[in-house]
C-alpha cells in the first residue's frame, strides 16, 4: 500500500507517516521507483499509533509499548506495567501544574489587590 492511501484510510497526514518512520514506529519498503509501500497491517497500526499518542504518551514510550500492543497481547503484563507508569508520570505532571497554576492564582490575587 502507498504512503498516499495508508494516510487517507488512517486519517492522518502524509507527514505524519514520515515521522512515525523517522520515529521508529512504522516501517514501509521501498519500490525500484523510491516509493514507500506498507505492509498490509500499516493503517491499524497507525491507528494504535494515534490512540498512544492521544493519551498522552511521548515518541520513546510509544517505540516501547507498541511491540507489545499486537493482536491478542492487549493484556501483556509488560504492557500494562508500561502504561501504568506512563499514566503516574502523567499524574506527577497535572500535580505539577496544578500547583503552578495555584501560584499564579496567588500572584494574580496579589497584583489585583495593588
Amino acid at each position: 500500500m502507498r504512503i498516499g492511501e495508508v494516510a487517507a484510510k488512517a486519517g492522518v497526514s502524509v507527514r505524519a507517516l514520515r515521522y512515525y518512520e523517522q520515529q521508529g514506529l512504522l516501517h514501509s519498503t521501498r519500490t525500484s521507483g523510491g516509493q514507500r509501500q506498507y505492509p498490509e497491517g500499516a493503517v491499524e497500526r497507525v491507528a494504535v499509533i494515534q490512540r498512544f499518542y492521544a493519551s498522552g504518551l511521548s515518541s520513546r514510550t510509544v517505540r516501547e509499548v507498541l511491540p507489545l500492543a499486537g493482536p491478542g497481547e492487549a493484556s501483556s503484563p509488560e504492557l500494562l506495567e508500561l502504561l501504568m507508569a506512563a499514566r503516574d508520570r502523567l499524574d506527577e505532571r497535572m500535580a505539577e501544574l496544578r500547583d503552578a497554576r495555584d501560584r499564579l492564582d496567588a500572584c494574580i490575587t496579589e497584583a489585583h489587590g495593588r
